[in-house]
């Protein structure tokens, strides 16, 4: 590339960067007037970890680091579409708490947005305070175990916990929740909702989820939760609208798959967050809003353009890599390092890739039965449910289909089903000739791992197992 080149690359660069940025601050300043400013000064004394959104600054510089081109500009689309989207939902957390469903993460929205309820997706606090500021995390895990809950337990539910219990928690018009995926995010729900005193329902998740008799079990029970919401909150059914959201959600499982289909390719057009966070937004967040499949479909468009030129995402992709387990969110950059220094493109994650159908809109029952199966075979939930074989079919079947040069596990501490499995994780990859990495640290908490730790074990397994030094030199 000649010198004038680089410098328009540059200048392009700067560009998409400062753009994405104010648009990002816009919306922000937007939620304050619409708030006000009495308004907001509650909400912000209310909710004090919202400050922490304040601070996207930081996690908008980590995640374009060292980026260019079409992987910059979806990074900076990705991360306006969570702030953006983040202050609409915080909006109506304050606005209409009268309609606010409190929801696990494996519990997807669409009834609630069918009956005129808003929903508030409880992990999502666990997930992106880490990635705006690792400190606020660390505060209420401590405020957990400060309060006599154990250490060990998963850091996601314990920093759940943590901001329920400093009072930190809206009280809605009701709590849903499920025996999904874990024992420590099942349990988590009884701390929770203690302390809002709300009512909860607990969806019942078979343990066989695959088969037909499931299937119809749980569309019962689903069917038993709209009566449950409609005696206890101010929401009613209207399937015409249910119909509308699942066909949404259809119209960006499609888009999606078309840019997984781009994924494929060598080198890969796309790769990492703007990958798997927008599926994480787009599918477990807020499913079937509009916004959503705007968000996945300027990634495909963006891949596109690399798909067709030929391009990479990653400069010189040398390294094709498959995440199983849940990311390091307090390390929102570190996707951006291994592009740069080992030319490693990540493909896909374990909580994104999936293989279900689209939902069935011909009937309320087919919908229910769709939207069920949707629900028991969730991120995490349909890997650590049942015999280990569940674990490992769809990481091999992800791992050939998008011909991953390695897979790296995440060996997150409070995860005890992922880590009882490593041993049989270490054989089979070993008999597929499959090179694994398997990182140690904590999801939410940075004191476990911190940023060197993590990176010090990517640097010794790619110069030692890959035999690959800095920028893939070998």
């Amino acid at each position: 590339m000649s010198g004038w080149s680089r410098h328009r690359e540059a200048a392009r660069d700067l560009s998409v960067s400062l753009g994405y940025l104010a648009r990002i601050w816009l919306d922000t300043v937007r939620m304050g007037l619409r708030l006000g400013p009495f308004e907001m000064a509650r909400a912000l004394n209310r909710y004090p970890w919202a400050r922490a959104f304040i601070k996207v600054n930081g996690f908008y510089a980590k995640t374009l680091s060292g980026r260019t081109g079409v992987q910059r500009r979806a990074a900076a689309r990705l991360v306006h579409t969570l702030q953006s989207e983040g202050t609409r939902a915080f909006e109506d957390l304050i606005l209409r708490p009268g309609r606010l469903i409190l929801n696990e993460d494996l519990v997807p929205p669409e009834i609630f947005y069918a009956m005129g309820l808003s929903s508030w997706f409880v992990e999502f606090l666990g997930f992106l305070l880490p990635m705006f500021s690792p400190e606020t995390a660390e505060h209420y895990i401590d405020a957990a175990e400060s309060r006599g809950l154990p250490p060990d337990i998963c850091s996601l539910p314990r920093h759940m916990m943590g901001v329920a219990l400093s009072g930190h928690l809206p009280r809605p018009a009701a709590v849903v929740t499920s025996n999904s995926p874990c024992d420590g995010g099942m349990a988590s729900y009884t701390v929770i909702a203690k302390k809002l005193g709300c009512p909860v329902y607990r969806l019942d998740v078979p343990f066989r989820f695959e088969t037909e008799r499931a299937a119809d079990y749980f569309a019962d029970e689903l069917n038993r939760l709209i009566a449950w919401l409609e005696t206890n909150t101010p929401g009613r059914m209207d399937w015409d609208l249910l119909k509308s959201v699942c066909e949404e959600r259809n119209r960006m499982q499609a888009v999606e798959a078309e840019l997984w289909d781009m994924l494929r390719a060598k080198p890969a057009p796309l790769a990492a967050e703007p990958v798997y966070l927008s599926h994480l937004w787009g599918f477990v967040v807020q499913p079937g809003k509009p916004a959503s499949t705007r968000l996945l479909s300027s990634m495909r468009d963006l891949a596109r353009k690399n798909f067709e030129a030929g391009r990479g995402a990653v400069p010189g992709e040398r390294y094709r890599a498959l995440l199983w387990g849940p990311f390091p969110a307090h390390l929102p950059d570190i996707w951006a390092w291994a592009e740069k220094t080992f030319g490693v493109a990540l493909i896909l994650d374990s909580l994104s890739y999936n293989r279900l159908p689209p939902i069935d809109t011909e009937s309320p029952r087919a919908m229910l039965r769709s939207l069920g199966r949707t629900i028991m075979a969730g991120p995490m939930a349909r890997h650590s449910r049942g015999p280990a074989e569940n674990y490992f079919a769809d990481m091999f079947h992800a791992a050939e289909i998008f011909s991953a040069d390695m897979i790296w596990h995440s060996g997150h501490v409070g995860c005890k089903n992922a880590r009882a499995l490593s041993g049989m994780l270490r054989e089979r990859c070993r008999a597929r000739k499959i090179p694994l990495l398997v990182m140690d640290y904590d999801l939410t908490d940075s004191r476990l791992a911190d940023g060197a730790a993590v990176r010090a074990q990517i640097t010794h397994f790619m110069e030692n197992v890959m035999k690959a030094g800095p920028s893939g030199a070998r």
